[in-house]
């Protein structure tokens, strides 16, 4: 059974959000506020169709979509002006999980076997208004592309004629019940356009009215009802909160029955305050909301923690986490979590650049800048490749942690952070 998918559509132009491919009306002169709403409402995918004109336009499109992928808490998937293999790389480069080849440009049609090759079937799409180019092409989209998008919604029940291949469909408007009878259709694997961007806050119910009718839809689905966790002398549950990244804890918080049901329905963290003895949606005032990535009860289902997407601050301080008070502290050694100590040095490093120290080697580097940097950088690559030609392994351990450090120069001169990298490496 194909579940089906709500994916609101940013048409990009200029930097801000246009009606439709063939309407350059603004819409929103902010996509990310876009974004943000997406993200609040439930949306489970978003496509961005870059609409740009010339190189330059290009280039600035990208860097919106940068943006876009780095706010947006659901996949993002690229399109739009895609000439050639490298286009496709800098969409995916740019964060985006999956790119859509226009099927009404042969160059497209050309490159797919290609592309879909160097990427991975997985990660291609391709749009198409008559379903008769899908069949024309059928033995290309069957073995390199993984799902359609078909921009012209009278070809849906046509679709099954020529493809068996998933699709998504585009529509402009259409009565919200009538989504009912697109779903029915067995191919069909989600719709996308301004049937979405317009009724975004109506996912959650229209959500509900699919599953009500049948239909399989994107929710969670939890292993364990309410019933099966031990509550306490209030009936509630205490709630760890985790950064689903760093695997920081964030906060603890209580949950009751309805709290637990209204973060599985919304995936959005919601509490139950103690305090003011009522139902608290974190970020709803704020805006920092707790997007779920996972939830585990512990050994005696008495605890649960939640692994989270967090926006902004966690506490109602402003601080990232709760957990700043320090009661004691013994020194230990932090390099069994390899991931804080390139983020401790990088953190010196910076440190260093905001407040120089006569006679620092890192100061000296900084001073004399990116071409005396990028020279080190070049050194010490090179010293690694000459001592992974001797035997053993600990001279080339050293020489990886002198290259590490003078790259962090850089990431610090360039002001790139570990997140950055970390976060770019996982979209690949």
């Amino acid at each position: 059974m194909i579940v089906k998918k709500f994916v609101p559509c940013i048409y990009l132009y200029c930097g801000k959000a246009v009606r439709n491919c063939g309407d350059m009306t603004v819409v929103e002169t902010d996509p990310l506020s876009l974004v943000r709403m997406y993200n609040e409402n439930g949306a489970d995918e978003l496509l961005v169709i870059d609409l740009s004109e010339g190189d330059d336009g290009h280039e600035s499109a990208l860097e919106k979509i940068r943006e876009i992928c780095t706010l947006a808490e659901m996949d993002v998937t690229g399109a739009g002006n895609i000439k050639r293999m490298e286009d496709v790389k800098k969409l995916l480069y740019a964060g985006c999980r999956r790119v859509v080849l226009d099927y009404s440009k042969q160059s497209n049609i050309d490159a797919t076997e290609e592309i879909s090759m160097k990427f991975g079937r997985e990660k291609i799409l391709a749009f198409c208004a008559d379903p008769s180019v899908i069949a024309e092409n059928a033995e290309l989209t069957e073995k390199y592309i993984s799902e359609l998008v078909l921009t012209d919604p009278r070809f849906i029940r046509k679709m099954r004629e020529f493809t068996d291949l998933p699709f998504y469909v585009e529509i402009e408007d259409i009565a919200l019940n009538s989504l009912l009878d697109i779903f029915s259709c067995e191919n069909v694997c989600g719709v996308t356009g301004n049937v979405v961007n317009n009724n975004c806050a109506e996912i959650y119910s229209l959500k509900t009215l699919c599953k009500e009718n049948g239909i399989a839809v994107e929710t969670f689905e939890p292993k364990f009802a309410w019933k099966d966790f031990k509550k306490n002398s209030d009936g509630m549950v205490p709630v760890v909160v985790q950064d689903y990244r760093t695997l920081e804890v964030l906060m603890v918080a209580y949950m009751n029955e309805e709290a637990y049901l209204q973060t599985l329905r919304s995936g959005k963290m919601t509490y139950f305050s103690r305090s003011r003895r009522s139902l608290w949606v974190k970020g709803e005032t704020s805006g920092h909301y707790q997007y779920v990535k996972s939830l585990h009860g512990d050994c005696d289902m008495d605890t649960i923690l939640a692994k989270v997407s967090q926006v902004g601050a966690a506490c109602h301080t402003g601080a990232r986490s709760c957990f700043f008070n320090q009661v004691v502290k013994k020194d230990y050694n932090e390099a069994e979590n390899p991931l804080q100590v390139f983020q401790n040095v990088y953190d010196k490093i910076r440190d260093r650049k905001i407040h120089p120290r006569e006679g620092s080697y890192t100061n000296y580097l900084f001073e004399k800048g990116i071409d005396k940097i990028l020279k080190k950088l070049g050194e010490e690559a090179t010293e690694i490749v000459i001592a992974a030609k001797n035997p053993g392994g600990v001279e080339v351990k050293y020489e990886i942690s002198d290259f590490l450090y003078h790259m962090m120069v850089l990431m610090a001169e360039k002001d790139i952070s570990w997140e950055e990298i970390t976060t770019e490496l996982a979209n690949r």
